[in-house]
């Protein structure tokens, strides 16, 4: 009986073993090539870039090109490897004599270095080159890159060295000096979604495209990253699916296994913002929330809604992994958008995004991000807000506005105002601090109490300031923000609506001491 092979992970299984499998790196592999060609090869080699896009891979490859005999065994340099001489074959497993590879992260001594160079002089053993490749050279010590440089300045000509690097600006500049650099680039979503769905096919996995495409996004670039997310995604498959669809890898699966927002959802969200409905963006907010998304997750993903709907105002060829929902939706705000507005809005929410990631409650500081994008969402640009201001006129908190009743205050604010006219401004002060309203449908209120209040006494107050009877119950779902709460969140909206303002900046940045100490009616003062 023969004992089955040990699974191997994707990302290992499907490790490039020529050229023409490296995705997203042609302009390195044509100039290899014509180093090759043209006998032209440098005596080192650096390939930097992000996890995941091939460095190491890359590396022996070019170890493979270097000493490649051929199937006859006649054969010399090549960049198109043929991969079952012997030297391939031995290349490809780890275990050719001649290719030496060091982790720096773990060999970071000069004693190491020195150990490892006192055998650079001797020839190879039975290959053309004898290659040395270290990985993460960047960690290496000071005492280690100054014990390589001379080696690396007149090298044996038998000798190649092959850096990798995912922090280049770590690596000294007389090293840089000395090598061929090549900066290897992040993969596109398209192209890993596409490279997926060929190794999917290849393993028999039936997968949506949706899915593939949630993967390639996650993956941010990294082919290793998005091999790990698929070998994670197959196996989270519902092997016993009562919809027929079993050991299908589903969009919706991906979502739930990655913690991520729906896109669906995340327009909606992003439509309730631009239209000022604070309790309905809350409630899908906690929606999200509720099905295990990171809010983090949330501001990032309205982060990118931005970003697409400016590209599309700006006129850029439209992003191929996206649905045609997603395009429809940004032509839709594109239209309806100004650059302005988009830039504000950016500007909000990636100081949302900022503040999300800080927090204690990440949940209370989205709330609180999302408020003050829906007071900001109806303030003209800081240009004309600055003269609104200067004017003495500042635009209402949009929170607060419901259907005015047939008599009576319009708004929970203007009720609490005429609390306060009355002359009972403790009562005043208690309700725009510890309440929130969950239902308004005057002369019916339905509040949040954050601290204990007599619901009577509430009622018999509001019938003494509007001369009508209210009905106040007490409210336990999720309700907006205490009327305090949203006056925070205008005065930031306000105060970075000014602040992004290009003649605010220019002066912040001439002046570094300055500061901007508040905005009244009539100026905003900057010290």
């Amino acid at each position: 009986m023969t004992t089955p092979a040990p699974y191997r992970v994707l990302a290992r299984k499907y490790r490039p073993q020529r050229f023409s499998e490296l995705i997203g790196q042609e302009p390195m592999v044509r100039t290899l090539g014509n180093a090759i060609k043209r006998d032209r090869l440098a005596h080192a080699f650096l390939m930097t870039g992000v996890r995941g896009v091939g460095k190491t891979s890359t590396a022996r490859l070019i170890a493979k090109a270097l000493n490649c005999i051929g199937p006859d065994g006649q054969g010399g340099p090549t960049i198109d490897p043929c991969g079952v001489c012997e030297p391939c074959v031995a290349i490809a497993d780890g275990r050719y004599i001649d290719v030496i590879e060091m982790d720096a992260a773990s060999n970071t001594k000069v004693e190491q270095m020195r150990d490892l160079l006192d055998n650079v002089p001797y020839a190879a053993v039975s290959a053309r080159y004898k290659i040395y490749i270290i990985d993460e050279v960047h960690m290496l010590s000071n005492s280690s890159f100054n014990a390589l440089l001379k080696t690396l300045e007149e090298p044996p000509a038998h000798v190649k060295f092959l850096f990798a690097t995912t922090e280049v600006q770590k690596v000294p500049l007389t090293v840089l000096s000395r090598c061929q650099r090549f900066d290897l680039k992040r993969i596109s979503a398209e192209m890993l979604a596409n490279h997926f769905a060929g190794i999917a096919k290849a393993e028999s996995v039936d997968i949506e495209a949706q899915a593939l495409v949630m993967i390639a996004r996650a993956a941010e670039g990294s082919v290793r990253d998005g091999l790990s997310i698929l070998d994670q995604a197959i196996a989270h498959a519902d092997l016993e699916a009562s919809d027929g669809n079993a050991g299908q890898v589903t969009a919706a699966a991906v979502r739930d296994m990655l913690g991520l927002s729906d896109r669906n959802a995340l327009r909606d969200l992003f439509d309730l913002l631009l239209r000022g409905e604070a309790p309905a963006a809350l409630a899908k907010l906690s929606e999200q929330v509720d099905l295990g998304v990171d809010p983090t997750g949330v501001l990032r993903g309205l982060l990118e809604i931005v970003h697409g709907v400016t590209l599309v105002k700006a006129g850029a060829a439209p992003d191929a992994a996206q649905s045609a929902e997603e395009r429809a939706a940004a032509d839709r705000w594109a239209d309806g958008m100004s650059f302005a507005t988009l830039h504000r809005l950016w500007q909000l929410l990636l100081k949302g995004h900022d503040e999300v990631a800080r927090a204690s409650d990440p949940h209370q500081a989205a709330d609180m991000a999302l408020l003050r994008v829906i007071h900001a969402s109806q303030m003209p640009d800081p240009a004309g807000l600055l003269k609104r201001i200067e004017a003495g006129g500042v635009a209402a908190p949009l929170a607060t506005a419901a259907p005015a009743a047939p008599s009576g205050p319009a708004t929970y604010q203007a009720l609490v105002e005429l609390v306060e006219a009355s002359g009972k401004r403790v009562l005043a002060h208690r309700l725009q601090e510890e309440t929130s309203v969950a239902r308004w449908a005057p002369p019916e209120i339905g509040l949040h109490l954050r601290r204990p209040f007599e619901l009577r006494e509430l009622a018999a107050a509001f019938r003494e300031v509007t001369g009508t009877d209210w009905i106040v119950t007490s409210e336990e779902a999720a309700s907006a923000p205490s009327l305090r709460e949203q006056e925070v969140a205008a005065e930031n909206s306000a105060r970075d609506a000014v602040l992004a303002d290009p003649v605010v900046a220019a002066a912040l940045a001439a002046f570094p001491s300055a500061e901007l100490l508040e905005i009244s009616e009539q100026r905003s003062a900057i010290r």
